[in-house]
């Protein structure tokens, strides 16, 4: 029996990554050729794509949706590719980090085996402090007075972190800032029992914080196949901006920087979000029922991995699939036609190279359709974001969660044929 940790395997390739990186830098300079030409390439062949001047995302492998930065010499050639964990840095050099397994970025405060004294990982996480929310007050001035009055906006709040004065974001009457230390007491009464924590830190200046703790129990797919045993972590995520829901997932990444703290919620097996209102993490019996905290509902949902996992599927089968999921009326214009052709050949392609790894199977087609959806579906931004970072807030609050479940559905009707 093979035991899968993604964040050992993730580790392991990103250092890798990272010294090939260094390797390709210096024979570059020594060959005085410039980088761009291979990030071009990259671009051209889909394995990333450009998404501001010197910034891209990655759209392929374990770094799927992995945004990082090139700099550039005097010349305005490539001199560095830079990955971008996204963690917060105090002025002292502090990364606001604590973990119980060294990060492939090497940074942060660890603690080999873990700790389960919250307030020390809140200290070590850098993020021992707590959010108040304030008036939004504005001055104005009319025509004919001397100067500005100081006004109030009513129903509008701005969160401040108490310990700097930042201002993190914006928000409504009804909103209820969920302090960081109550999402460890959180997570403590949501598993009714002592926790050694995983991880936890913070990202965007305070806010969005994670904190993560391992599951006691280990989930076998395959058992007689592949025999694939999934470390879980069970994973909290919460905003201190009013940008999203406060949210639990059981999902098999430790969130240690801004990329994994993204793939937990990717790929999570479940989750549970709530809104920031007064009490708002009272609801245990809510959540243990959402995050199916049993091991009944283990078994159940590594039995029906294992059944995908053992459910053959011909392409002409994956593309009815996608019919399904994306049904093209037969009055439908060239511009839908259009859109739905370029969908399908993604899909066509991320399916034959899931089929390399995973074999033609349900499950490969699971796969595909989550990863099209989570990293290349097209986005469109809002007014004050862009298509990163509408891509990232869908995913946050969970947009496609009925179009995966339907496709799961779906692929399961094909294990009873």
């Amino acid at each position: 029996m093979t035991i899968t940790d993604v964040n050992q395997q993730f580790a392991t390739e990103k250092t890798a990554q990272l010294a090939d990186r260094r390797a390709r830098r210096d024979a570059a300079i020594q060959r005085e050729t410039n980088k761009a030409a291979w990030i071009d390439q990259q671009v051209a062949e889909g394995r990333m794509v450009q998404i501001a001047p010197d910034r891209y995302r990655v759209t392929s492998g374990w770094d799927r949706g992995e945004t990082f930065t090139v700099r550039r010499n005097l010349l305005g050639e490539v001199a560095e590719v830079v990955a971008n964990h996204g963690l917060d840095v105090a002025e002292d050099g502090t990364v606001a980090l604590y973990s119980a397994v060294p990060a492939w970025h090497g940074l942060g405060q660890i603690i080999p085996g873990g700790i389960d004294n919250i307030d020390e990982v809140l200290r070590l996480g850098g993020i021992d402090w707590e959010v108040a929310r304030r008036e939004v007050r504005y001055s104005f001035m009319l025509d004919g007075e001397e100067r500005p009055t100081l006004r109030t906006a009513p129903g509008h709040h701005v969160t401040v972190r108490e310990d700097t004065g930042e201002a993190l974001g914006v928000v409504g009457n009804k909103y209820t800032p969920i302090q960081n230390r109550r999402i460890f007491e959180f997570l403590e009464d949501l598993v009714q029992q002592g926790v050694v924590w995983e991880s936890a830190g913070s990202l965007r200046g305070g806010r969005r914080v994670f904190v993560s703790m391992r599951v006691p129990e280990n989930i076998v797919i395959d058992t007689d196949g592949i025999a694939d045993e999934v470390t879980l972590f069970i994973a909290a995520m919460n905003s201190h901006d009013g940008s999203s829901r406060a949210e639990t997932v059981v999902t098999p990444w430790r969130p240690i920087c801004a990329n994994t703290e993204r793939f937990a919620v990717r790929d999570a097996v479940t989750r549970w979000g709530i809104r920031h209102t007064a009490g708002a993490l009272d609801r245990l019996e809510e959540a243990r029922r959402s995050l199916g905290l049993t091991l009944r509902y283990g078994e159940a949902w590594a039995a029906e991995e294992t059944a995908l996992t053992h459910t053959a599927l011909a392409i002409d089968e994956f593309h009815r699939v996608i019919a399904d999921l994306w049904p093209v009326e037969e009055d439908a214009n060239d511009r839908t036609r259009t859109i739905a052709g370029r969908r399908h050949d993604h899909l066509d392609a991320m399916f034959r190279s899931e089929a390399e790894r995973l074999g033609r199977t349900a499950y490969a087609a699971e796969r595909s359709v989550t990863d099209y959806l989570d990293h290349v579906a097209p986005r469109r931004p809002g007014k004050t974001m862009t298509e990163e970072i509408a891509r990232a807030t869908a995913l946050l609050e969970g947009s496609d969660d009925d179009l995966k479940t339907k496709a799961h559905k779906r692929l399961m009707l094909l294990t009873r044929r």
